[in-house]
C-alpha cells in the first residue's frame, strides 16, 4: 500500500468535492490536507534526489563522503579495534561465529551519526519544519537490523574467512591485523558510488518516511478545518 499515494488521493478528493458542491469547510480541509501532503512528499523527495534551482535537496549525494566515513568508522571502532583483535586473536579459536557477536553489539550510536549527519546538512532546516529527527526515529530499528545484516554478510565472505585465516595461522599481531582490515575496509568503500550509498538508505527509510506524508495531510487537514471554522 502506497500511504504518499493514497493520502494525496483523499485529499484531492476533499478539493474537489468542496470545489463542485461549494462546501467551503470541506474544501479548506482538502487545500491544507493536500499542501501539507505534498510539501512533506517534496522534503522526501529531495533528501534523495537533487532538485534543479531547490538549494540542500539531494542530501544522502551530497554527504556521501560523510556516509562513507561513518560506515569506515563504525566497522573499526565497533568491530575490529585492535584491543577487540587483540582479545579474539588471544582466544586462538579455529572458527569465530561473528553473526552471534554482531547481533550483540548496540548500532544504536551508528543511527545516532546518521542523524547528525542529516542534521548538519542543507537538509536539517527542512527536516526541522516536519519534527526534526524525531520524524525518523520510527526507522531506528529497521535501520539496525539491515545494518546487521550487511555486517554479517561481510563477515561470511571468502575473502573476509580467508583474510582471517591467514593472520590467525601467520600469528600477526593483534595491530598488523589490524592494518590489514583497515586497508580492506578501505578497498571496499571505495567501491562504493553516492548511487549505492543513496540506494542502501533509501531502502532502510524510505518506507518509514511516507508517514511523514501521511501526518502533514492529517495535520493540515486539521489546519485547514479550524481555518474554514475561524
Amino acid at each position: 500500500m502506497n500511504k504518499s499515494f493514497i493520502t494525496n488521493l483523499l485529499a484531492a478528493c476533499c478539493v474537489v468535492i468542496g470545489f463542485v458542491f461549494d462546501q467551503a469547510i470541506v474544501l479548506s480541509v482538502g487545500l491544507f490536507a493536500l499542501s501539507g501532503a505534498v510539501t512533506n512528499l517534496l522534503a522526501i523527495h529531495m533528501l534523495f534526489e537533487k532538485v534543479p534551482f531547490l538549494y540542500g535537496s539531494g542530501v544522502i549525494a551530497l554527504k556521501f563522503e560523510s556516509f562513507k566515513v561513518a560506515i569506515r568508522n563504525l566497522i573499526l571502532t565497533e568491530f575490529f579495534s585492535e584491543h577487540k583483535i587483540d582479545k579474539l586473536l588471544s582466544k586462538a579459536q579455529p572458527t569465530i561465529d561473528f553473526e552471534s557477536v554482531i547481533e550483540k553489539v548496540d548500532l544504536n550510536p551508528a543511527f545516532d551519526n546518521l542523524l547528525v549527519v542529516i542534521e548538519q546538512s542543507q537538509f536539517g532546516s527542512m527536516l526541522a519544519m516536519f519534527g526534526g529527527t524525531e520524524a525518523v526515529e520510527p526507522m531506528r530499528e529497521k535501520f539496525i537490523e539491515k545494518m546487521q545484516l550487511s555486517l554479517v554478510q561481510i563477515s561470511d565472505t571468502d575473502d573476509f574467512k580467508m583474510l582471517l585465516s591467514d593472520m590467525l595461522t601467520q600469528g600477526n599481531n593483534a595491530e598488523n591485523l589490524h592494518n590489514t582490515v583497515l586497508k580492506l575496509v578501505d578497498e571496499r568503500l571505495d567501491e562504493l558510488t553516492p548511487k549505492m550509498v543513496k540506494e542502501i538508505i533509501q531502502t532502510m527509510i524510505r518506507e518509514h518516511l511516507g508517514w511523514l506524508v501521511v501526518w502533514g495531510g492529517v495535520f493540515g487537514g486539521l489546519f485547514g478545518l479550524l481555518a474554514a471554522l475561524i
